[in-house]
């Protein structure tokens, strides 16, 4: 079956070639790695193609803010047929790869639909590993989409609600535990965002119970927070969120998760809300390249990003294990990683095309130009001589903590507190797709630090109560019963 994509064929033209004769660069994923190399494609004499099974390009570090209230989801996610429309070689397809035929170049979709490219980027990200245990994923659920920041959304207000309406003890007690597992960056700032969220947003709103009183738990398995930053950060971090209440377990690990429970080491802390923060796991379109992966499912490639045996695909971003040509550290799997790695392999791409373009005219100016990495044997290793190999520029780390506090390592100074919030706000502002997005999410952390109130508490899709023993459950008719149900009412649980 012939797929969409091998018809796109404009009338415009490049140069003294046809848009028709151009190579076709497939751009799989629409994360920050490949819109950064659609990006700079632009001036490329080549026809670009992004696919993403989702229509938009999602800002995944404030993913936690959406799950904690702070913003609502069309703050951080953008079009991305937007972001592209004035791109006049770049191409838009809502739709999921499923596979790679590396020996024919080709795509593979559902129903077996297939699609030829001549170069191949694949930047498809990563979600959450589990470490083995994917069952626990119904009852823990990690950050790596708008659907999953909505559904712990759903879990954290339908909590306080359920403890509005308890009148067990025990049950109350789970209702206001929230354990997050995972002390990186997404770890730490979501329980002091949990944190502030009831002791600064919502304390006021509810009447049976003290939602100073939730219990934040973050549990890591190794002996610090933060583990990619200094320790001196990391103690900073340590210290801050034990500041606001955020009880903070390091050296400890989770054994087992159920529905209503978490095993830290063999002792059973009682909650209704967990999040899983503590590993990722690479795209699975990786394993189809054939090639050499790590334990995470990361692909190890080539200095200059592409893969062993197949120089015309390149992996990047999450989905791509692969140390600094400079200082030889592993890259970090960040967004500011990401961006660098497509903007590198696009300027491989656009080097080698506008090389074989002009040999191409200088041999024979009416031959048409082959759309496949071919050609004069030498010329290819003469080609893949000149890529080079990838250097990642470090441009620091930041992690927030909650309410004017943030820790930062940027061009290697290290600072904490309120002017590392300040500096975390900007660059995240400036980072940002959309000019009404940054307009709007400033509005809303304006309006969020001055009242102190959460904007977006918003309980979608009706989650499941988990309430043991409503108010007035156990009530009959009589007037001593019904009095009974009153002072429950007015009663002020602690």
């Amino acid at each position: 079956m012939t797929d969409p994509l091998v018809k796109v064929m404009p009338t415009a033209y490049y140069g003294s070639m046809s848009i028709v004769d151009a190579p076709i660069v497939v751009v799989i994923g629409g994360g920050f790695g490949g819109v950064a190399a659609v990006q700079a494609l632009a001036k490329a004499a080549v026809n670009v193609v992004l696919i993403d099974k989702q229509n938009h390009h999602l800002f995944q570090p404030l993913l936690y803010q959406v799950a904690t209230s702070v913003l609502p989801t069309s703050n951080i996610a953008f079009p991305i047929r937007r972001i592209f429309r004035k791109q006049e070689n770049a191409f838009i397809f809502n739709d999921e790869v499923i596979g790679i035929d590396l020996p024919s170049s080709q795509l593979v979709f559902a129903n077996n639909r297939k699609a030829p490219y001549d170069y191949l980027i694949v930047a498809a990200g990563a979600g959450t590993s589990y470490f083995g245990h994917d069952e626990w994923a119904q009852f823990a659920p990690g950050m790596k989409s708008l659907e999953d920041a909505t559904v712990i959304r759903n879990r954290i207000l339908r909590a306080f609600e359920d403890a509005e309406a308890e009148t067990d003890a025990t049950a109350l007690r789970a209702h206001l535990t929230f354990v997050i597992v995972g002390g990186g960056a997404t770890g730490v700032e979501l329980s002091g965002a949990i944190k502030e969220l009831g002791v600064d947003s919502i304390c006021k709103d509810y009447r049976r119970f003290d939602a100073k009183s939730a219990r934040v738990i973050l549990v890591e398995a190794s002996d610090r927070l933060l583990s990619s930053m200094s320790h001196s950060s990391s103690d900073s971090a340590l210290k801050a969120l034990q500041d606001i209440g955020v009880e903070v377990r390091l050296g400890q690990s989770v054994t087992n998760v159920c529905a209503d429970s978490v095993e830290i080491d063999g002792e059973r802390v009682f909650a209704n809300t967990i999040v899983w923060t503590a590993g990722v796991q690479a795209n699975s379109l990786g394993a189809s390249l054939g090639a050499e992966l790590d334990r995470h499912g990361r692909v190890k490639v080539e200095p200059d990003c592409s893969v062993k045996g197949a120089p015309n695909v390149f992996v990047i971003g999450d989905m791509v294990t692969l140390n600094c040509a400079k200082t030889g550290k592993p890259v970090p799997g960040v967004a500011p990683a990401a961006q660098q790695m497509g903007r590198f392999v696009a300027r491989i791409i656009s080097h080698e095309v506008a090389a074989r373009n002009k040999q191409a005219k200088r041999a024979d100016a009416n031959r048409t130009t082959k759309r496949s990495f071919d050609g004069d044997g030498t010329q290819q290793k003469n080609m893949l001589a000149e890529r080079g190999a990838f250097v990642y520029f470090d441009k620091g780390s930041m992690a927030t903590i909650g309410r004017a506090q943030a820790v930062a390592e940027v061009a290697g100074l290290k600072f904490h507190g309120f002017f590392a919030w300040i500096a975390w706000l900007f660059i995240h502002l400036i980072l940002l797709v959309g000019f009404n997005n940054r307009i709007l999410v400033f509005l809303s952390w304006a309006i969020s630090y001055i009242t102190y109130s959460k904007g977006s508490r918003i309980i979608s899709g009706n989650p499941h109560s988990n309430v043991v023993s409503p108010v007035g459950s156990q009530a009959g008719n009589s007037q001593g019963q019904r009095r009974t149900v009153v002072k429950q009412l007015l009663e002020r649980v602690q």
